[in-house]
């Protein structure tokens, strides 16, 4: 009770900031980002487009990867008004896609530009069952796996540019405090998922792929530590707001509940404070594998904080990410089994369906 009566005046936490703060407001003593070069997915509307316009103004050089480049540079041309200075570099990224994700970071690269920042913040919500061209789960494949996929070829940019620039890099990874509602094996609820042997129920799919964000976080801090990078990966939670998120679910149910649930629902300046603060907060500096709600470091789930969940997770997707275990074939499903001892990928069974 007391927590929600906090979220609802916006009482600050430690950090000084709460669920009213806003992306400006927190980033107002990071005011020159000038030597900062960030990647935002998910940047053409919303959260995104918010966290896109803030870090322009502070000065970053923004790369927006995006489906529809007609939005982003409308997108661009917006922040460009506002910001005249900025530099803002559009490129074409379908993160349902893995040839598009190689391609998206194989155009980055040929660029030659460092790379501080990678906010992982695109989202989709899809309300019917589909199969990606990979043979993944649509909302797996966009809110996760394609996530996974580009930090993972990204990652060693990263780095390099905090070692020769001596600006500790970040990741972000934007995820939902709904990543709690998933319980189960959510390796065996996918491979039944994507055989379509079990019915497709949207919001437990959201929630897999939103705990899968979570999960990677933790797996990445470790991995990012090992490797001896001055690269942080934390994940943040931007609270309850109404975005094209859910243009799948419009209608009078969908406009009644956000219309009840209005007093605990975030503007979008407010909803993208949290990603802002973790992106460049010098508070946060070194801080990494944590959890982030309403600008201060928070608890996930029970099922977020398994470490060996984390790293089996981490297994999973490098095999659904490499070729050729990877399929991509009409009419054909993929799935994928693991079996796991002592922190090792023993067997990966593929089994395609028609």
């Amino acid at each position: 009770m007391l927590d929600t009566v906090k979220y609802l005046i916006g009482s600050a936490g430690p950090s000084g900031f709460g669920s009213k703060s806003t992306a400006e407001a927190v980033t107002a003593t990071c005011c020159d980002l000038h030597q900062i070069t960030a990647i935002i997915t998910g940047a053409t509307s919303g959260i995104g487009a918010e966290t896109a316009r803030v870090l322009a103004k502070r000065g970053a050089r923004l790369v927006l990867p995006a489906r529809s480049l007609k939005a982003a540079e409308e997108l661009k041309a917006c922040i460009s008004a506002e910001s005249p200075r900025s530099e803002i570099i559009v490129l074409p990224l379908d993160l349902s896609s893995l040839s598009s994700v190689r391609s998206f970071v194989s155009r980055f690269l040929s660029l030659h530009l460092p790379l501080h920042l990678l906010i992982n913040n695109a989202g989709k919500f899809s309300h019917e069952h589909a199969i990606t061209e990979d043979g993944i789960e649509m909302t797996f494949a966009t809110n996760y796996l394609g996530h996974f996929l580009l930090t993972k070829l990204l990652m060693n940019k990263m780095a390099e540019t905090a070692t020769e620039t001596g600006i500790e890099g970040r990741i972000v990874n934007v995820s939902s405090s709904i990543h709690g509602w998933f319980s189960g094996d959510w390796v065996q609820y996918l491979d039944l998922l994507i055989r379509k042997k079990i019915p497709y129920d949207a919001t437990r799919a959201y929630a897999l792929s939103k705990l899968a964000n979570v999960l990677h976080t933790m797996e990445l801090s470790v991995r990012l530590k090992e490797m001896g990078a001055n690269v942080t990966a934390n994940c943040v939670h931007p609270g309850i707001v109404r975005t094209r998120l859910t243009r799948d679910r419009e209608g009078f149910v969908t406009d009644l509940a956000f219309f009840l649930a209005r007093k605990l629902l975030k503007t979008i300046p407010q909803a993208a404070a949290t990603t802002c603060y973790v992106a460049t907060h010098h508070r946060l500096q070194g801080v990494s594998g944590k959890y982030f709600a309403d600008c201060n470091e928070a608890s996930p789930s029970s099922s977020a904080i398994n470490s060996q969940e984390a790293k089996r997770l981490w297994l999973m997707s490098e095999l659904l990410v490499s070729s050729p275990l990877t399929l991509r074939l009409d009419n054909s499903v993929a799935s994928v089994r693991l079996c796991q001892d002592d922190d090792s990928l023993e067997t990966a069974s593929l089994r395609m369906s028609s």
